[in-house]
Parts: C-alpha cells; sequence; structure tokens
C-alpha cells in the first residue's frame, strides 16, 4: 500500500475564522502525526476569504514543534512570490531545527489574483514573462555554489550555510511542471483536487522522462486528491455539498468562506449548475471508507502514484479529524485506530 499524506489548506468557513482555522490546522497536524501519515504540507494562498493558509514557512515551523515523526513542508511555496535566496534561507533553517523532517515544495502560480500578486512583488525587481525556471535555477545554485567565476553572488551565502536545503518537490497542475520536475530530478506532486488536466498523463510523462540527479536517484510521484469520508456513503455526500457550493462560487468569481452543508444542500442551485457538479463530483473521492479505498486503489493503478496526498475540505473541524481516521484505519497505517 502506497504511503498517505496530508495537504492543509487551512480552511476558513462561515463559521471558523482565520485565526482558529490555523489552530485547527496545528490539531489536524498532530493527529495526522499520531495516525500514522506520512507528510503534512501546507498551501500558500493569498487574500482568500476561505484559505487562512498564506505564509508556509511559519506554519511548517509550528507543526514541526508540536509533532514526532511525520515529514512536514510546503504545498507549496510560490516561488514567483518570493526572492530565490530568502526561500533558501528560510528552508534551510527549518532543516536545521528540524533536520530530515522537512519538504520543500514549489508551485509556479502566483496562489491568487493578479492584484494581489501585483502588491506581493511590487517593489521587487520586475521581469517579464514566465521567470519561474530562472528563480530555481538561482535557488538551487544557493546550494550548490556554482554561480559563474566573478558572479556578485558568489561572496553572498544563504544561511545558516550548514544546513542543507530540503528535498525538493515541484508542483503542478499541467504536464509543464511534470516534464520540468523530471528534466531536474526532483519529486514531483500533482494536483489532481484542482486540475482539468489528465492526472495519468501527467504523471506518466514525469515518470518516462526522469533524470537522475542530486537531488533524487529515482521518480517518486505524489497526487495530490481532494477525499471525503464518512460513517456512510450518505453522509459523506452531505459533507460534500460545502465543497460543490464552494467549487462552484469559485469558478464564478465569488470568494467567500467556505459554506456549511446546509448552506449548500439548501442553495437553489439551477440545472446547468447540478450537471456540472455532478461532473466536478468525478474528480473527489467521497464516501464511505471502503468507498473510497477502492476508487483510491484503481486510481493508483492506473497513474503509478509512489504516494497520495488528501486534502479533506469538510465544514465542520471534529468531521475532518474523524474523515483522515477513517482513511488512515482503512489503509491500514500502523497507528491508526
Amino acid at each position: 500500500m502506497v504511503a498517505l499524506s496530508v495537504l492543509d489548506l487551512c480552511f476558513v468557513t462561515s463559521q471558523t475564522p482565520p485565526r482558529q482555522a490555523l489552530a485547527h490546522s496545528i490539531a489536524l497536524a498532530k493527529y495526522a502525526d499520531q495516525l500514522g501519515y506520512q507528510r503534512y504540507w501546507l498551501a500558500e494562498h493569498h487574500s482568500l476569504p476561505s484559505v487562512a493558509s498564506s505564509v508556509p514557512e511559519i506554519m511548517i515551523g509550528q507543526i514541526a514543534a508540536v509533532t514526532k515523526s511525520i515529514r512536514v513542508g510546503s504545498g507549496g511555496v510560490m516561488l514567483t512570490n518570493h526572492a530565490p535566496l530568502l526561500v533558501a534561507e528560510r528552508f534551510k533553517m527549518l532543516e536545521a531545527l528540524f533536520p530530515g523532517r522537512i519538504d520543500l515544495g514549489l508551485g509556479r502560480a502566483p496562489g491568487t489574483d493578479q492584484v494581489t500578486a501585483y502588491a506581493l512583488r511590487r517593489l521587487l525587481e520586475e521581469r517579464p514573462g514566465d521567470d519561474f525556471l530562472e528563480r530555481l535555477q538561482e535557488l538551487i545554485l544557493w546550494e550548490s555554489r556554482e554561480f559563474p567565476p566573478n558572479h556578485p553572488f558568489n561572496n553572498v551565502y544563504a544561511m545558516p550555510s550548514d544546513a542543507p536545503l530540503p528535498p525538493i518537490w515541484l508542483l503542478g497542475s499541467s504536464g509543464y511542471s511534470a516534464e520540468l520536475s523530471a528534466m531536474m530530478g526532483t519529486g514531483y506532486a500533482f494536483a489532481h483536487h484542482f486540475s482539468d488536466y489528465d492526472g495519468v498523463s501527467a504523471l506518466m510523462s514525469y515518470r518516462q522522462n526522469f533524470k537522475p540527479s542530486g537531488w533524487r536517484g529515482d521518480p517518486y510521484a505524489i497526487a495530490c486528491v481532494a477525499a471525503i469520508i464518512a460513517d456512510s456513503d450518505q453522509e459523506a455526500d452531505r459533507l460534500a455539498s460545502s465543497w460543490d457550493l464552494n467549487w462552484l462560487r469559485r469558478r464564478r468569481g465569488e470568494l467567500l468562506p467556505y459554506p456549511s452543508p446546509q448552506e449548500a444542500m439548501s442553495y437553489p442551485y439551477s440545472a446547468e449548475e447540478r450537471r456540472r457538479l455532478e461532473a466536478h463530483r468525478e474528480r473527489l473521492f467521497v464516501g464511505a471508507p471502503q468507498t473510497v479505498k477502492q476508487r483510491l486503489e484503481a486510481f493508483i493503478a492506473a497513474t503509478k502514484a509512489d504516494e497520495i496526498m488528501v486534502t479533506s475540505p469538510i465544514f465542520d473541524h471534529e468531521a475532518r479529524l474523524h474523515s483522515y481516521a477513517l482513511l488512515a484505519n482503512a489503509w491500514g497505517l500502523k497507528s491508526a485506530p
């Protein structure tokens, strides 16, 4: 059985303000550690009323400090928002404090709208076009120290200099990041939970084109999925109604806190909206433990994923904890109840 991990967005709901959402994330991370999950990754999003996770590095340090064995990382740091030297320093610092337990996941998107992205970067050097690859190469150079002779950065060091960068993972929702991960020889995480791109194609492309590097000798692919598990298929379907309404609102540009099942089930959907929601539900893993386990096993067989990372967008905190416990139990994790 492949490993199970957690992707956390720190969900802000209509009844859970952002500060409480952050506290819930720390509680969930401690529980996931006890259950035997492999990793706990935190996202970077900005100016989203439904997501409190804006600075994953801070949450990584807080969570690593209160857990024992689970790896903690970013899913991911949006590299276009940050100077590569800052990313190197922050994650070398985390690695120095929690050696062998930190992951550095990197994304290309800004994690927000264009106005907020401008506010994040407006005092930085402006670089036209997609400069993700340039930033990634510079980040790696801070670790390898292979700047060209006489380059001014040869006299600058990412501190603490005696701590290595954690393992690098490239995140993606299309074929580009799969190809880049393979070329760079890094781990790869595919965002199946929100991407419309074919996950089988992305993960197979990564595996087939992988080139060993100083980061990894063999390919390793994580598939990030949205899964909602409850004691019955009916209860899981009720909990997933919140995700339905949230997804529909996001598609229409309506940015609101995560809705309750009661609000979602009373919403007056049109026939076309219901059709779109039904099609979208095919990408979710919703149901009782065995229902979800069987679907995940089929998904793993098709994608050849080495690991499944689960985000559980559930309105109620206790129901979210229960969802992860049910999946851990069905999966046979060593510490699951």
